[in-house]
C-alpha cells in the first residue's frame, strides 16, 4: 500500500484487508525501493512513520480465547541461526532497555537522554541489537522483538 493516509484507521484497515507492506508517499525514494524489494521477496515492510500505529494496535488488541481452550502458537520470528546467536550472545540488560525504547518509538537522542548515555553509545547498542536480531532497521527490530516476546 502506498498512500498519503497515515491515520490509524486507514493503516489498520489496509493490513486487515491483506496488505503486506505500507508506505506513505513522503517516503524517500531509496526507502521506497527497499520496501518494494522487501515486499517482492515476501517480507512485510512497515514505514517507520506509521510503525508506532501498528505497534500500539498490537499492544491493545486482546487475544480472545475460550476459558477451557488450549492454544498453541508457533512464532517463527527469529531464524534458527539468529536464535543461536541470541543464545550464545544474549541481549544485555542495557540492550533490552534500549530495545524497549525503540519499540516505544523513541529516537536515538531521546534514548540517550533517558538513559544518561551519549548518542554514540546508543548507536552502538542499536547496531548490536540489529545484529543480534538479524534485521537491518529499527522497525524490523521492534516487530521481531514483539513477536519473539523479547519486550512487552
Amino acid at each position: 500500500m502506498l498512500t498519503m493516509n497515515d491515520s490509524e484507521d486507514a493503516v489498520m484497515a489496509a493490513f486487515t484487508a491483506g496488505a503486506d507492506s505500507y508506505c506513505i508517499k513522503q517516503t524517500d525514494i531509496n526507502e521506497l525501493m527497499a520496501a518494494v524489494r522487501e515486499t517482492h521477496a515476501g517480507h512485510p515492510y512497515i514505514d517507520p512513520a506509521i510503525a508506532s500505529i501498528v505497534l500500539r494496535q498490537l499492544r491493545r488488541t486482546p487475544t480472545l480465547v475460550a476459558e477451557n481452550e488450549d492454544v498453541t502458537v508457533a512464532i517463527h520470528a527469529i531464524d534458527s541461526e539468529y536464535q543461536q546467536l541470541l543464545e550464545t550472545y544474549p541481549l544485555t540488560e542495557r540492550e533490552l532497555e534500549i530495545l524497549e525504547m525503540i519499540v516505544e518509538g523513541y529516537r536515538n537522542s531521546e534514548i540517550a537522554e533517558r538513559s544518561y548515555i551519549t548518542i554514540g553509545t546508543v548507536k552502538t547498542h542499536v547496531r548490536n541489537i540489529l545484529n543480534k536480531l538479524g534485521v537491518d532497521d529499527r522497525t524490523k527490530a521492534a516487530v521481531r522483538a514483539l513477536r519473539a516476546g523479547l519486550v512487552h
